[in-house]
């Protein structure tokens, strides 16, 4: 076991900078979740750990030692891809066998470290099988079990769910993290599946167009979201976003929706008439017969919640999520409130979130 240390995390491609500075530090055991959009950079990030790529400038440090300048097969690291990488003329003992015979280790080594780990995956009787003999989800196995049989200081994931139906991913998240926890080897998992993240992670970094906009654990990146970027992007439905101006002294905010409401916790800085978003998620919009007139456009029923989408009166897209019977299919229009308390305050201009004064 051992801890993750990046400091100063660059890479450019020629002109184009993909890593802007990146800082992180990973305890013993802990496990890192990278999340966000395509091209944001999580990617390029977990192959400068793996060695697969260099940094342009920074280091990395596994187990308080300077891997910066190491060969993958230098780092003690082990990688789970997304095409799990099987050789496919080799059967599942060999597949998860061939690195620890490379690396020389005895064969009764081998066998025990092979059989050990099939065990645990529940792969026991696919040993002689070819990887085309697999399904999906034990294809994953095999490679999570070569992996493990290497008995790392770091696993690193990259989607490794990303070919898998959606039952499955469950089935295979929940798995992941069982094992992790019961090895208690520090990973980074890498995805752009929210619900992966938030289920898997001890903390989330989510990254942005090659920064980390925030790191925290799950909750704290869904209920006290750093920007407005890291409160759209976590979340399903995603949070709405509503104009809004400083108002009353800093104690409310004045919605181009119409009202004007004060603040839960206090004022915010700034003068009257600074520029806000209002951020509220679908599940906190109530039903309130004397608020605001929502035209729906879109109902979606989930069985026992509702999804509506509808139009505010300037314009503005709201989404609520509702009890199920609460829409029904005849509707046209709700009535809905805004809780201030459920309220996230953003600047306008630079979308960094807005505490109290």
């Amino acid at each position: 076991m051992a801890t993750l240390d990046l400091s100063g995390i660059k890479k450019s491609f020629g002109q184009t900078h993909v890593l802007h500075g990146i800082d992180l530090n990973v305890a013993d055991g802990e496990m890192i979740v990278l999340v966000g959009a395509s091209g944001c950079g999580k990617s390029t990030l977990l192959r400068i750990v793996a060695g697969l790529e260099t940094a342009t400038e920074g280091r990395v440090k596994i187990g308080g030692r300077d891997v910066t300048a190491l060969e993958p097969a230098d780092r003690d690291v082990a990688m789970v891809f997304q095409n799990y990488a099987l050789y496919p003329h080799m059967s599942v003992f060999q597949n998860m066998a061939y690195g620890l015979k490379i690396r020389g280790l005895p064969a009764d080594d081998i066998r025990r470290r092979v059989g050990e780990a099939a065990e645990l995956l529940d792969i026991s009787h696919l040993l002689e099988r070819r990887p085309r003999q697999l399904s999906g989800g034990q294809r994953q196995r095999v490679a999570m079990g070569r992996a493990i049989v290497r008995e790392p200081k770091l696993f690193l994931f990259d989607e490794p769910l990303s070919n898998l139906d959606a039952k499955l991913r469950v089935v295979m998240r929940a798995e992941i993290r069982r094992l992790q926890k019961r090895l208690g080897v520090t990973s980074l998992f890498v995805t752009h599946d929210q619900v992966e993240a938030m289920t898997l992670g001890d903390r989330l970094v989510v990254m942005h167009q090659g920064h980390a906009a925030q790191v925290a654990t799950p909750m704290e990146v869904w209920s006290r979201p750093a920007d407005s970027y890291v409160a759209g992007f976590i979340g399903s439905p995603a949070m709405n976003f509503l104009e809004a101006r400083l108002a009353e002294g800093g104690a409310a905010a004045a919605l181009k929706a119409g009202p004007t409401l004060r603040f839960a916790d206090g004022p915010r800085p700034g003068p009257d008439g600074r520029a806000l978003v209002i951020g509220i998620r679908p599940e906190h919009v109530v039903l309130d017969a004397g608020g605001l007139p929502l035209a729906l456009d879109l109902v979606e029923p989930l069985g026992s919640e509702t999804v509506a989408h509808g139009t505010l009166p300037g314009g503005e897209a709201l989404a609520a999520k509702l009890p199920g019977a609460a829409v029904g299919p005849a509707d046209r229009a709700l009535s809905v409130a805004l809780p201030p308390a459920a309220w996230h305050v953003f600047d306008a201009e630079a979308g960094r979130r807005l505490e109290p004064a």
